[in-house]
């Protein structure tokens, strides 16, 4: 190994079998070829943010006009791939890699991003059971229950894996002196290891690429599956990509995004909460005409939701990709049957609104919601693997749709700003502990959650809202009032008093200083060892 590459050991049973010296030589080439380019690309988000908050427009791109009105498709999908009715999602911890695997979806997302912490034994351990699942080798006891968990026999979920965003790096590999860029370290370990198995298996290397905002950044990510497969001798196109549309300068580019990435492209999900939280971030400091409502009241029948899923699902299938719907969140009770029937109701709802808008798929975060989102999907497909014939030529999408954002019905209230300070701290709690998906109140919440709770929180104090149901101003004096009082309760409550102390430290910062932190769990990573 190269005198200038630095790997820290995990404590993770396994590691051995994917930090190989041939597997950290890949990551460190994709690094050393790439990072610089990934920095150009982050500077040029600042650039633009800095651009709207100095009361800058988003818009269709004039100089990608003729992209948007050319005559083109994405490379067909894969067998695999084909039909992606419904898509489980979920860490690759060893539970839930076997229980999303054997739940009946078509598609796993097994998730090394929001859902999983950046703690370094989650990364490796990541990669250590899905090595071991892709090859069928991989059970686990739980050491509290001493429940078995192994794969069925017959047909298992798809993996589709999601690897961080193109902000973070991987401070525990170092290159020429500098952390690897995160998503490369994910990727490339994962791609080194599985690639030829999967294409053996009749699948192949397919991901979901979260956070971006430029088809720039997509065609960054085709150079390196581009280089990726020419270096391991993969077949190319082998590597299937499902953009995440959850930053709103992506919408304004999902042609573009599919154009960049059409030989390597699957489909674009509606990332609906993180695309919440990038209106927020992206036009926090516009004034009271972009004040998003309680996160509670905010559907997806409101009229910029509606602008942004309508646009989706027509631009896929205009160029022959899969449209995939957005998170049921919900989990199942076991004590309270009526919070079941009310979530049902919701979720079916939701899956149905979904496939009647030609949505071809859909997320669920809990195996016993599988069923439902099936069942909704197989009364509209029938035995059709997608409905990407049904080309929504009634969307009339402008770029004003997207950002209407005070059309959208709703209060702002104290008991929201409760709310997001509760669930956000219960969250941040179980992050900074190594859990990165955590049930609060029959919801899986992952970094989203915090990241809305917080950024409302820091738009209302910066406009000085009057909450609507008790006529108090947010000031950072009512915000860190609030918190005090959250923090108390949840300590009564049995959570750990050290953990809630540091996540309420954390909260305050990302929510109160002035200089807004861009990902909050960029300051988090250094609360964690």
């Amino acid at each position: 190994m190269s005198a200038n590459i630095s790997v820290k050991p995990s404590s993770v049973d396994g590691q051995a079998t994917v930090l190989t010296q041939e597997a950290i030589e890949f990551v460190a080439h994709l690094d050393r070829k790439f990072h610089a380019r990934r920095d150009e690309l982050l500077a040029a988000r600042k650039v633009r943010r800095d651009r709207i908050g100095a009361g800058g427009a988003l818009d269709f791109l004039p100089e990608t006009k003729s992209i948007r009105e050319g005559d083109w498709k994405v490379a067909p999908a894969p067998k695999a791939l084909q039909d992606r009715r419904v898509e489980m999602t979920g860490p690759a911890t060893p539970k839930m890699a076997i229980n999303a695997l054997n739940s009946g979806a078509k598609i796993w997302l097994a998730d090394l991003e929001d859902s999983c912490t950046p703690h370094w034994k989650s990364v490796i351990e990541s990669q250590v059971v899905l090595r071991g699942v892709i090859r069928r080798e991989y059970s686990y006891t739980d050491p509290s229950t001493q429940k078995l968990y192994k794969l069925n026999d017959g047909d298992l979920a798809t993996i589709v894996m999601r690897p961080r965003g193109w902000h973070f790096d991987e401070r525990n590999m170092t290159v020429d002196g500098r952390p690897v860029v995160a998503g490369l370290f994910d990727f490339g370990m994962y791609f080194f290891h599985n690639a030829k198995e999967l294409l053996a298996r009749g699948a192949g290397p397919y991901f979901y690429l979260p956070k971006m905002e430029s088809h720039l950044e997509a065609r960054l990510w085709n150079e390196v599956f581009v280089e990726a497969q020419n270096f391991l001798g993969v077949p190319q196109g082998s590597v299937r990509a499902t953009v995440l549309i959850e930053t709103i300068p992506a919408a304004y580019e999902m042609d573009e995004i599919l154009y960049e990435l059409r030989d390597h492209m699957s489909g674009l999900n509606a990332g609906r909460w993180d695309y919440l939280f990038s209106i927020i971030k992206t036009f926090r400091d516009r004034g009271t005409d972009y004040l998003i409502p309680d996160r509670s009241a905010v559907t997806m029948t409101a009229p910029m939701m509606k602008a942004y899923t309508g646009l989706l699902v027509q631009t896929c299938h205009k160029r022959g990709a899969h449209a995939i719907g957005g998170m049921a969140a919900f989990i199942p009770s076991r004590k309270d049957e009526e919070i079941n029937r009310v979530a049902f109701e919701k979720v079916r709802a939701d899956k149905t609104r979904e496939s009647g808008d030609g949505f071809d798929g859909s997320w669920v975060a809990h195996p016993d919601l599988v069923p439902v989102c099936r069942e909704i999907f197989d009364s509209v497909l029938g035995t059709k693997p997608n409905q990407i014939d049904k080309k929504r030529e009634d969307v009339h999408t402008t770029a004003a749709d997207l950002v209407d954002v005070k059309s959208t019905p709703g209060q702002i209230t104290e008991v929201g700003l409760r709310n997001n300070i509760d669930i956000a701290l219960q969250y941040l709690a179980a992050w900074l502990a190594g859990n990165g998906a955590v049930g609060i109140h029959n919801l899986m919440e992952d970094a989203a959650t915090a990241e809305i709770s917080r950024s409302q929180i820091w738009q209302q104090v910066h406009n000085k809202v009057t909450y609507d149901d008790t006529g108090a101003t947010a000031t950072k004096e009512l915000v860190s009032k609030v918190l005090e009082g959250e923090m108390a309760r949840l300590i009564s409550e049995g959570f750990d008093a050290q953990k809630v102390a540091e996540a309420a430290k954390l909260f305050e910062r990302v929510s109160l200083d002035d200089n807004y932190a861009d990902f909050l769990t960029l300051p988090a990573l250094d609360m964690i060892a």
